[in-house]
Formats: C-alpha cells, structure tokens, sequence
C-alpha cells in the first residue's frame, strides 16, 4: 500500500511542478501583454499632447491677432455660463 500512496505523491509532486510551471509562463505573458499596453497608452498620451499643445498655441495666435474680439467672447461666455449656474 505504500507503493501506491509514494505513486499518489509523486504524481502531485509532479502536477504540481507543471502547474507552477504554467503560472509562470502565463505571469510572463501577462507581463508582456502589460508592458504593450503601457507602451501604447504612453503613445496615446503623446499624441493627445502634441494635440492640445496644437490647440492651445492656435488660440495664443488668434488671441495675439484679435485681443479685443478675444476678450469679448471671454465674457460672453463667462456670462452665458453665469447664466446657465444661476438657474441651478
């Protein structure tokens, strides 16, 4: 009888090898799946950057060119907001 339970243990001494085996090979492709998914979320935030770096010199522009305009729509739209939060 003890041949069968030194079988039984060598047996889950073994599943349990491949099983720790398996973990590690899926920590590892998780880690890599990560790692993408960082490198192009870093890449989006870039790129969404440059946008508003675009956008914002854009507006420094307009505003340079037409300082009294600029400052019209300014309080237009600080009074429309006004507006809208007083009726809240």
């Amino acid at each position: 009888m003890s041949t069968t339970s030194d079988q039984l243990g060598q047996q889950a001494k073994e599943v349990t090898e491949d099983l720790q085996k398996m973990c590690g090979t899926v920590r590892g492709a998780a880690q890599e799946k990560l790692g993408q998914v960082g490198e192009k979320a870093s890449e989006c935030c870039a790129q969404r950057q440059e946008t508003v770096h675009g956008a914002a010199c854009a507006c420094e522009q307009f505003i340079r060119k037409r300082p009294l305009r600029s400052v019209l729509f300014a309080a237009g739209m600080g009074w429309l907001l006004g507006r809208f939060w007083k009726h809240r």
